[in-house]
Formats: structure tokens, C-alpha cells, sequence
């Protein structure tokens, strides 16, 4: 009966996903997407979810320049996203982040990005403030946290970062992590 059961909640988790996914794929292709939050599964709902990644796991990362405010996740952009908490319990929060790099025709490298402070702390670096943060507090990069956001999971599009501070993170991260330039 369990395995049943489990057939069952696999079959009925199906259903949603493509639900959700053929809506939210629609909404994405409609003009203006950008500022517009996606749906609230968006980031964590099965097969769109974003994962945290090992960066020194990665090798063939090519970190790029090239934003487009089209309503896509591109490098060079701040995009809002479902990001799992550290201890990977099924518990997150909505936050930006920074994207990197491609990782597949579905998907892209990002860092998280906090406003909370972190001076002289390795793992962080200051990227000011910008129109990701509607207070316009200075935000921090962490360098240590690499995620794969499928498109699907991106909630919306926040800003641009110049390429003068991008630079500034991606050296950091090239410099780390030994990834191309893009």
C-alpha cells in the first residue's frame, strides 16, 4: 500500500510540475516579464529548483559579461530567486543574486547576495548598493556560495550590476576558483 501510495504522490507531483512549469514558461515569454514576480513555486518547485553548488567542483565555468534586460537571467544581472537555507532542509528564502555564467540552455551560475555586513570577511565582498534593494543598503557578494538557477526559478530580473563592480567579483571568483573568463 505505501508504494501505492508513493506512486501516487510521485504521479500527483508530476501533474504540478508541469503544471506550474507551462504557466510559468508562458509568462515568461510575454513582454514586460521583467519586474513581474513568477509563481510562488518559482526557485523550488521540482525540476526548476535552485540548488547550491560546490564551486571547487566546477571547472569549466566561463565567467561572463552580458546582460540584456529581456527578462531572462544573464550575466552581469541581479535576479531575485528561491535560495535554500545552509542546512538544505527543504527551508529558504526569496533573495538576489548575482549571476555569473551559463551552465545550460535552462540554466545559470549565480552567488547569493546579502545586506548584511561583512567586513574583512574572505568569503564576502562589497558590491555597494544598487536596485536590487529597494532600502539601498550596501550589499555583500559571498564568493563561497555558487547556485544553478534554472529560468524558470528566476522570480524577476532586479538590475544591472556595472561592469566596473561585476569585474570586481568575477576577478574574485576567476582568482579563487582558477574559472575562464567569458
Amino acid at each position: 500500500m505505501s508504494s501505492s501510495k508513493s506512486i501516487l504522490a510521485q504521479i500527483a507531483d508530476l501533474v504540478i510540475t508541469v503544471f506550474t512549469s507551462s504557466t510559468s514558461r508562458s509568462s515568461e515569454k510575454t513582454p514586460g516579464r521583467t519586474g513581474v514576480s513568477a509563481p510562488d513555486s518559482a526557485g523550488h518547485a521540482q525540476g526548476s529548483e535552485t540548488v547550491r553548488i560546490d564551486p571547487d567542483r566546477i571547472k569549466d565555468l566561463r565567467v561572463s559579461y552580458a546582460p540584456q534586460k529581456d527578462g531572462d537571467p544573464d550575466a552581469g544581472e541581479v535576479i531575485w530567486t528561491w535560495v535554500p537555507y545552509e542546512e538544505n532542509d527543504g527551508r529558504g528564502k526569496d533573495r538576489p543574486v548575482l549571476v555569473i555564467g551559463r551552465q545550460s540552455g535552462t540554466r545559470v551560475y549565480a552567488v547569493r547576495m546579502t545586506s548584511k555586513p561583512h567586513e574583512r570577511d574572505r568569503d564576502y565582498l562589497s558590491i555597494g548598493s544598487g536596485g536590487w534593494d529597494s532600502q539601498g543598503r550596501e550589499s555583500w557578494v559571498d564568493i563561497e556560495q555558487l547556485y544553478s538557477v534554472h529560468e524558470q526559478g528566476m522570480r524577476r530580473e532586479a538590475a544591472v550590476l556595472d561592469r566596473k563592480r561585476y569585474d570586481r567579483v568575477a576577478s574574485a571568483l576567476i582568482t579563487r576558483y582558477g574559472w575562464a573568463k567569458g
